[in-house]
């Protein structure tokens, strides 16, 4: 696959993980309140930068793991 293409992919993965993460936990600790949607707003602008750095890294090792057990070329 193309590395343009893969950035790309992760920029947008990492991005929904992020908002659906945030949004998520969130609501467990501070229930369907409006508290919570500020909150949100601020933990997800926070946690997507740090998501799609991590996953540029996790990534490669997931598909280094994946195509070790499937015994396909990356």
């Amino acid at each position: 696959m193309n590395p343009k293409t893969i950035v790309i992919a992760q920029f947008f993965i990492s991005g929904m993980m992020a908002f659906i993460m945030t949004g998520f936990f969130g609501f467990l600790h501070l229930g369907l309140t409006s508290e919570w949607l500020h909150e949100w707003a601020g933990s997800f602008v926070i946690a997507w930068p740090v998501a799609f750095v991590l996953s540029l890294g996790v990534g490669k090792l997931g598909f280094l793991i994946a195509t070790r057990i499937t015994g396909e070329t990356a």
